[in-house]
């Protein structure tokens, strides 16, 4: 078979390509860096995240992606195209079948947008799997038993919910609430609490490096810099971890209560099995430190971070794509 198969976790913050037969082979941040006027594609991923709040005035830096659909149709086709090239998905001779994944309630006009923008960027067919259920083959759980297996999935722009059992999903909830949330509670906590700017990217090393939701965990604190808004100069202060905790209060508490939701909802039988088995906890926000104790604790239920949680999606898709036929049925 000439044509190769390709599964893509079409994320907010990073797209990651997983070629059959080769593994993962592609992850990089869904970022494009173009001239205003003339749409001129001048990076895409990581050349394109180094310049994010550092352009002049006539290059623009973009996420196409926003809340785990697409914002921008064309850059997303764009930024496609060229990761697909990259990993050599197409050639003169033949096109990929692709299997990309996406949030669980995502309305069938933006399933149709990510479908054309996939097709757009050479793919012979297209197929769609839901993330949460491509997160829990990924992290190692056996989804196709009659038995319940939940799965938390935080990425960048979706937070997606979900019990699962004979290989489908049973109760699902996905909220906006997810990475890119936690950096915008922290930008606008320092900016009210020490009235000082910070890009976005500040904001995310802040969360990377002394990111904390559990009262009482992580004790540490960290230097950083901005623009004072009264006297517009630079300023360098000290923030602490438990301030970074009251700033990510709000975000983490509605992951809590969508939780609670999909739990509330999940027939009882499958409830048992949930409390043997336990709740896993997938994507990059799975790694904020006290997350995992938080959950268990709200959740009465035991919790667990997957081994290498923000490669579960782009490892399930993997999985998925040995058995593309049987197994994914949303051919569109």
């Amino acid at each position: 078979m000439l044509s190769k198969d390709i599964g893509i976790d079409l994320g907010t913050a990073n797209v990651l390509i997983h070629v059959k037969g080769k593994g993962v082979v592609l992850d990089e941040p869904s970022v494009v860096t173009l001239e205003s006027d003339t749409k001129k594609v001048l990076a895409v991923g990581e050349q394109a995240r180094r310049m994010v709040g550092r352009t002049p005035g006539n290059i623009s830096t973009i996420r196409p992606l926003r809340d785990g659909v697409i914002a921008d149709f064309e850059i997303t086709e764009t930024m496609l195209k060229y990761f697909i090239d990259r990993v050599g998905g197409r050639t003169w001779y033949s096109r990929p079948r692709i299997l990309i994944c996406a949030p669980t309630n995502i309305t069938s006009v933006e399933q149709k947008s990510i479908r054309e923008a996939a097709e757009r960027s050479g793919a012979k067919e297209v197929f769609m799997e839901e993330e949460p259920k491509a997160a829990a083959i990924g992290a190692g759980m056996d989804i196709y038993q009659p038995s319940g297996n939940m799965v938390v999935d935080i990425g960048g722009g979706t937070t997606d919910v979900a019990v699962l059992s004979m290989g489908d999903v049973v109760t699902a909830s996905s909220i906006k609430v997810a990475g890119d949330k936690f950096d915008e509670s922290i930008l606008r906590y320092i900016k009210q609490k020490y009235k000082l700017l910070i890009g976005e990217r500040t904001a995310e090393d802040i969360k990377l490096a002394i990111g904390n939701v559990r009262p009482g965990g992580m004790q540490a604190e960290m230097d950083i810099r901005g623009r004072d808004m009264v006297s517009g100069l630079p300023q360098t202060l000290t923030i602490t971890s438990a301030e970074v905790q009251e700033a990510l209060w709000d975000p983490v508490s509605s992951i809590v209560v969508a939780a609670k939701t999909v739990l509330e909802r999940t027939p009882p039988e499958l409830s048992a099995d949930i409390i043997d088995r336990g709740v896993v906890l997938t994507g990059g926000g799975a790694l904020l430190t006290g997350l995992d104790e938080l959950l268990a604790e709200e959740l009465h239920v035991p919790v667990w971070v997957a081994e290498d949680p923000m490669h579960c999606v782009v490892k399930g898709t993997g999985i998925l794509l040995d058995h593309l036929d049987k197994v994914v049925k949303k051919k569109f």
